[in-house]
């Protein structure tokens, strides 16, 4: 390198012109100046002072960054004015500690020639002269973006997978919701055929008593119209009208068969609950099959129906047409069967759950509407995650919406809400109708 080469050199870092080095100095120069400009490090200075003007640049910031290093130190505000506006504040914040501690490092990006941003890692060092004072700040700047790349692609892998592991937990948790289900299902089935068997000949033998009973009355009238015929005799009618007072036989005429009609009402409701446990489990149900959705809300109304009677007056607007559809009839009723004891349970003291449906355009849609206290609208957007519940601990898993929501979609369905605090729910389930019958 001849003198004026040199001398070029140091006017593109931003260093005046000097007297030419001893032959040995060159060669060192020459050298150092070789190995900064192949680094992937860009080399800077810059004044000790809050605007921090670069001094001196490495030749190799054209390579790196595309910008000439003179252009870089012409600049007094070339350094912050490049930095990403995002990246700003939190250096700027803390860029002062430089002076405390000597030495800072950041990560942030950096706009290139070609106005795409890079990722640099920064080290900056303060130096001092011999008295302490403040001389220069030295730095080196170093490309990272593909470090940083990879970082993000790391991340968004683990995300992903943190993701995978959610729905894994979540399915695990719903298949053991529906063995929990199967289990209370075949349960439920097999207490209705127990239950069924004492049902049937009870309802029948009250059936008799009934006709014993009316028997009974019709014989002991036939008495009286007999005794009533027969010659004037006192005592004995004396007798007779102590006894019917004492038996109180008009009252016994009246209640004995009223207590066998409640009886036998009784006995029907039994039969009715069980009939409904029944409908409601569908046991062994593996297949799809066409089924009556007004027929599956009346079984699961029967098996809510305690948790509701005190609560709520329940109001059915049934389509008088609504369409059969295909679909696993055990798993909707589980859906209703969450949708009312929600609807129930949102009733403090006294309400109504009206229960509608009706089709659309290929569509068959049931909404359960409540006048409970409604949902808060930071939850709405919750209230169909698993676990998510809003009820004490120990009143629910959070699972019932959860499963509701899945066991719709399965069906091709979709699962509506709308809901104002103080006012009330509605949900609304839809679900498609078979080609054939969508008409």
């Amino acid at each position: 390198m001849e003198f004026e080469e040199f001398d070029a050199f140091n006017a593109s870092a931003g260093h005046p012109p000097v007297a030419p080095p001893a032959p040995e100095s060159l060669t060192s120069n020459i050298r150092l100046q070789y190995l900064v400009d192949n680094t992937p490090v860009i080399i800077y200075s810059s004044v000790p002072t809050g605007d921090f003007k670069m001094t001196f640049v490495s030749g190799n910031a054209q390579r790196v960054l595309g910008y000439r290093p003179e252009d870089m130190v012409a600049d007094p505000n070339f350094w912050f004015n490049h930095i990403h506006p995002d990246d700003i504040p939190a250096i700027f914040s803390s860029l002062a500690g430089v002076f405390v501690d000597g030495q800072r490092t950041y990560e942030y990006r950096f706009r290139a020639s070609d106005g795409r941003y890079v990722w640099m890692h920064d080290t900056l060092r303060l130096i001092r002269d011999a008295h302490g004072n403040p001389l220069e700040v030295i730095g080196s700047l170093t490309d990272i973006t593909d470090r940083k790349m990879m970082e993000e692609a790391l991340k968004k892998k683990g995300e992903e997978q943190q993701g995978l592991i959610r729905k894994l937990q979540e399915a695990h948790d719903q298949l053991l919701q529906s063995e929990k289900m199967a289990s209370i299902g075949q349960l439920a089935a097999g207490i209705a055929h127990e239950i069924n068997n004492p049902i049937g000949f009870v309802n029948s033998n009250m059936t008799t008593l009934g006709k014993y009973i009316e028997t009974l009355f019709q014989t002991v009238d036939g008495y009286e119209q007999a005794f009533a015929c027969r010659a004037p005799d006192p005592d004995l009618e004396a007798r007779v009208r102590q006894l019917r007072q004492q038996s109180d036989l008009d009252f016994l005429n009246e209640d004995a068969p009223a207590l066998v009609r409640e009886s036998i009402d009784g006995l029907k409701r039994v039969k009715d609950i069980v009939q409904a446990l029944k409908d409601f489990s569908h046991v062994g149900e593996s297949d799809w099959q066409i089924a009556d959705l007004h027929h599956g809300l009346d079984s699961t109304l029967h098996i809510v129906d305690n948790e509701i009677r005190y609560k709520a007056r329940v109001v059915k607007e049934y389509h008088p047409a609504l369409p059969q559809i295909r679909c696993l009839a055990s798993q909707l009723n589980q859906v209703f069967l969450s949708l009312l004891m929600n609807a129930a349970q949102a009733i403090r003291e006294k309400g109504g759950i009206r229960i509608r449906t009706g089709h659309q355009a290929g569509w068959v849609w049931i909404e359960i509407t409540d006048t409970g206290c409604g949902i808060p609208p930071e939850n709405m957007n919750r209230i169909f995650e698993p676990f998510f519940t809003t009820k004490p601990v120990g009143s629910g898993a959070g699972l019932g919406l959860s499963m509701s929501y899945s066991i719709v979609k399965k069906h091709g369905g979709r699962i509506d809400v709308a809901s104002e605090v103080g006012k009330g729910t509605r949900f609304t389930v839809r679900l498609p109708v078979p080609a054939e019958d969508g008409a």
